[in-house]
């Protein structure tokens, strides 16, 4: 009677406790953190799911019911067609691949100090201290102007440099100390330090002259090249295990590559269902989505509208996106045990508990909010009990705390059921963001089971 009247959330370590759930816990922990040292800017990412659709069958055609389309290299639709016509909609999961980070600005190389420094503009939500005084890597892709496309990735291997972004001494920072956060850290001074040695030319910046030098050697490209190139900063090194007993996870990314890991799995892992599948990946959600890559843009209408021509040309695209079901694969954050003060512990989640429904985001008295019909959230619910999945429902902090927002209210607009679904995450939009295993894990499963409904 108790399990009728009360609602408990599950702990997953004892949901999933057999050696056969531990076993294929690890397993897909290992990978997921070679996945995030591999995937540090969104081409990586893409690229990275390019290639596991490519080892599973998709290719750039759309004859034989599979269908991959990337566009820009920062955004994808992957879709499986179902049995049933695709007016009767679709299960469709997206999240995005950017993260915050910093990118390299227009003209960014200059010298002070006989210290060559690379300026840059920061991206997305951070707390810029995060970011200071500790080892980065260049991450990225420049277009020459002879059309070369060259990869950039330095600070990742073992023999590589790295860079930092210098911080002031406590003996010199008595006023630094007395401003504010916002004040004390302003992003004109989040500047990479690139290079100290002197060029052995006799003009002036003699180290900014040896940074070109040693640009030039390694990739053939002078600076103008730098104005058609896409270089971002980002934390150097990998993604590890945390915890003496290895059950969290702690790496650069996690929001939102953590939704798109585990979308990727339990996409390329499913078969053909009733419905058909899609796997939907945007950009730049951390800045809003905008832009041709973003939640904003048309790339998700083009590529289905492509889709149904190959597949059911008699179909229209809004019947389809009006009868499909969706999840806004995203984070969510959990009760931190150092800053319980900005949740409401009633309406909190708890790492380690399953992913986090979300019924609507938003700030304040919900504005910018997608909110989830009643409807949805109880087939959701009964999806999940059927296959005795562990979830949450939670909201992000107290209500006059802050909040988020996701690109669930620009799918919404099409008439789809959408909830935010995701995993939490703790020192969320920091360079080293933490996951429970357990949570990755349950995740995947819930994942799995939305597809195959």
């Amino acid at each position: 009677m108790d399990e009728v009247l009360k609602y408990t959330a599950k702990n997953c370590w004892e949901r999933y406790g057999s050696d056969g759930d531990r076993a294929r816990m690890d397993a897909l922990a290992d990978e997921f953190l070679e996945f995030l040292t591999r995937c540090k800017t969104e081409r990586e990412t893409v690229a990275w799911v390019l290639e596991q659709g490519a080892v599973a069958g998709f290719s750039a055609g759309l004859s034989n019911g599979l269908a991959m389309i990337p566009f820009r290299s920062k955004a994808v639709l992957l879709a499986r067609r179902g049995r049933a016509p695709m007016a009767q909609g679709l299960r469709l999961i997206t999240a995005h691949a950017d993260t915050p980070h910093l990118d390299l600005k227009q003209h960014p190389l200059h010298e002070e100090c006989q210290v060559a420094l690379m300026k840059t503009h920061y991206y997305g939500g951070i707390k810029k201290y995060q970011w200071l005084a500790r080892p980065l890597a260049l991450h990225g892709t420049v277009v020459a102007l002879d059309g070369r496309v060259i990869p950039v990735c330095i600070g990742e291997d073992d023999s590589d440099p790295v860079f930092t972004v210098l911080d002031l001494l406590p003996h010199l920072a008595r006023k630094q100390r007395e401003e504010t956060v916002e004040k004390a850290f302003v992003g004109e001074k989040l500047n990479l330090a690139f290079g100290h040695e002197p060029a052995t030319t006799g003009e002036e910046a003699k180290v900014r002259r040896k940074v070109l030098e040693l640009l030039h050697a390694r990739y053939a490209i002078g600076e103008e090249d730098l104005f058609s190139a896409e270089l971002q900063v980002v934390p150097s090194g990998r993604a590890r295990y945390v915890g003496l007993d290895r059950s969290l996870l702690g790496g650069y990314g996690q929001d939102d590559r953590l939704c798109v890991f585990t979308a990727v799995k339990a996409f390329l892992d499913a078969s053909a269902g009733e419905h058909t599948q899609v796997l939907l990946l945007f950009d730049k959600e951390e800045i809003g989505s905008d832009g041709a890559t973003g939640a904003k843009s048309r790339f998700m209408e083009h590529a289905l509208e492509d889709i149904l021509d190959a597949w059911e040309p008699q179909t229209r695209l809004r019947h389809v996106l009006g009868r499909t079901k969706a999840v806004s694969a995203d984070v969510h954050c959990p009760l931190d045990p150092d800053y319980q003060d900005v949740h409401d512990k009633f309406n909190a989640s708890l790492l380690g508990h399953g992913p986090v429904f979300s019924k609507f985001t938003g700030h304040g008295g919900k504005y910018g909010a997608s909110e989830a019909d009643c409807e949805y959230v109880a087939w959701f619910r009964a999806l999940l009990a059927a296959e005795d999945i562990p979830w949450q429902m939670a909201e992000m902090g107290k209500v006059d705390e802050g909040g988020g927002g996701t690109v669930a209210k620009d799918l919404a607009v099409y008439g789809m059921e959408i909830i935010d679904f995701g995993p939490g995450v703790l020192s969320m939009h920091s360079p080293f963001e933490i996951s429970s295993k357990a949570d990755l894990y349950a995740t995947v499963l819930a994942y799995s089971a939305f597809y195959r409904s």
